[in-house]
């Protein structure tokens, strides 16, 4: 087919040349750039292989105005240094070019001030949210989610899309887990004081320890940081406890960096266990953590998101995922409960 921009070569391609260069309508085009899950892939690949062919590009501030669509959504986390929020983001960022979409990616700084401040300001920009680990107030949520689209990610709200990934359950297994090895004073470390998360992980070791009959001591931090790990060692070494059960894997590490500057081995004299999964395997030694598979949940609230913006009935829409208690090389028998097996040996060796 001739193409229409011989005769002037230094004009812009339009939509209708891409037309009919892929021979195609316009509105397949149109389609191919801001609904593609509406096409075949093959229609898609050929629009788009053409566009870039003739060096056409969508004019999306266009498309906006006519459509009312946007291209874009934001997700809004409250570290994007933690590695949990990182995975979550690289597997939504995908999910979302599938779909059509580019990403908007905010950073609070576990400040509920600046979350707002970027949910207000984004909001003209996006077509919709998803809030990971919100730190602000339920009535806040609310009024934000009743102006955009948002799936919350970890915080539990009637009434909103939400998707929980319940570590609950593992750590009430990985409590077991220390029981069954010996242990009976234990330390809980601690993660912000308004996520979701934590008063979950918290609430289910407390109940768990009361049935098992054991102690929990909750040692309380500034926020889920290495640094904070570290900073919390003197008061974990004061409570008498043999082992911790820290709110995250990077907490985690920062603890056992700090048992280690005061001569104190892991898992020699302190158990610990952590969550989420990501470092666990690469830090010495491996660390016994909780898998939470932070890339899929990024990939089902991006799904869950543009189901919402396709009109899709979602409403108290709930999902749980589940995460896996795994054991490796960071837990054993409290060292007095070594030194009675050890002594019952001799004992009975002589």
């Amino acid at each position: 087919m001739p193409d229409r921009r011989r005769n002037n070569s230094s004009s812009t391609p339009t939509l209708s040349e891409v037309a009919d260069a892929a021979n195609v309508s316009s509105a397949t085009v149109s389609r191919a750039f801001s609904r593609p899950e509406l096409l075949s892939r093959e229609t898609v690949a050929r629009v788009h292989s053409v566009a870039a062919r003739l060096g056409y590009v969508p004019n999306h501030a266009a498309r906006a105005l006519s459509t009312g669509r946007i291209g874009n959504i934001a997700l809004i986390v409250p570290d994007i240094t933690n590695p949990f929020f990182a995975a979550m983001m690289r597997g939504g960022q995908a999910t979302a070019r599938e779909c059509g979409y580019a990403t908007f990616i905010g950073d609070s700084d576990e400040t509920p001030e600046v979350e707002d401040i970027l949910l207000t300001k984004l909001s003209a920009q996006v077509e919709g949210f998803i809030i990971a680990s919100s730190r602000l107030h339920t009535k806040q949520i609310l009024e934000h989610a009743r102006k955009r689209p948002c799936v919350l990610v970890n915080r539990d709200i009637p009434g909103t899309v939400r998707l929980l990934v319940d570590s609950g359950p593992s750590y009430g297994q990985a409590l077991e887990h220390l029981v069954s090895l010996g242990h009976r004073s234990i330390a809980y470390v601690a993660g912000p004081a308004f996520s979701w998360s934590n008063s979950q992980r918290y609430g289910t070791v407390t109940r768990r320890a009361a049935e098992l009959g054991v102690e929990i001591l909750r040692v309380p931090t500034s926020r889920p940081s290495f640094e904070a790990g570290q900073a919390c060692v003197d008061e974990l070494v004061l409570t008498g406890a043999t082992a911790v059960l820290a709110f995250d894997d990077v907490m985690a590490q920062g603890i056992m960096a700090g048992l280690a500057a005061r001569g104190l081995s892991v898992p020699g004299d302190y158990s610990v266990i952590g969550c989420d999964g990501i470092l666990a395997p690469t830090l010495f030694p491996p660390l016994t953590s909780i898998a939470t598979h932070c890339a899929e949940a990024g990939r089902q609230a991006v799904e869950l998101l543009v189901a919402m913006l396709q009109g899709k009935p979602l409403a108290h829409k709930r999902i749980n995922l589940v995460t896996e208690f795994v054991i490796r090389a960071t837990t054993q028998a409290p060292r007095s409960q070594r030194a009675k097996a050890g002594l019952h040996r001799l004992t009975t060796t002589e």
